[in-house]
């Protein structure tokens, strides 16, 4: 629990908030609990750099929030909604907010959607990161399969052998088995697109 307040505490913090009371409550509950505050208004275009938490205002006059509410980002984002009406909840459905302060804004609550949206971002990091692994995995499968099925078809050998090979070639450069695979795929393309193996099966 120590750990995580004192990581609150380093927390470089965006509010996309007009001036006025709702604003000051907001600012003066993160500057008690150690953030690194920064206010911007209008509404930007594009999404505050340097941040770790983006605080963005959806209300009614403005439902229409920028595109980079809406895609993946480092930055947690958390939406500050005056309304919950159909037309309000409409734009926050269409945001990548992980927590939501409704207004009137009060100091309890600021802390808790805070712990809250950083939680929640950082579980779709280590989400996203291991499908991201999952799919490099599972390219790598495709490609060492392919270049085993070249060889095959060019050498005439088993795909234990085939895939031998390789890994001997890998291992000899020391680089990576997938590598060589690939390397094998793209010389094969293009020795058929010059016709220079025009004698041999094509894969």
């Amino acid at each position: 629990m120590s750990r995580l307040f004192e990581d609150l505490r380093h927390l470089r913090v965006a509010v996309i908030h007009p001036p006025g009371e709702d604003r000051d409550i907001l600012q003066g509950q993160l500057k008690r609990i150690g953030c690194q505050v920064r206010w911007i208004w209008p509404f930007c275009a594009t999404r505050p750099a340097d941040t770790d938490v983006i605080f963005f205002l959806v209300d009614r006059e403005q439902t229409v929030t920028a595109e980079w509410c809406c895609t993946e980002t480092d930055a947690a984002l958390i939406a500050l909604i005056d309304y919950e009406n159909p037309t309000v909840l409409s734009a926050l459905l269409e945001t990548n907010a992980s927590a939501v302060i409704t207004k009137p804004f009060r100091s309890f609550g600021i802390l808790s959607s805070l712990v809250l949206a950083r939680s929640s971002n950082d579980y779709k990091k280590r989400l996203n990161n291991k499908v991201k692994r999952l799919e490099d995995t599972l390219r790598s499968r495709r490609e060492i399969e392919k270049a085993i099925g070249i060889l095959v078809a060019r050498k005439s050998i088993t795909a234990s052998e085939a895939y031998e090979a390789i890994r001997k070639q890998a291992t000899s450069q020391r680089i990576p088995v997938v590598q060589v695979a690939t390397d094998l795929i793209r010389a094969n393309e293009a020795f058929d697109k010059m016709g220079l193996l025009s004698g041999d099966k094509k894969i």
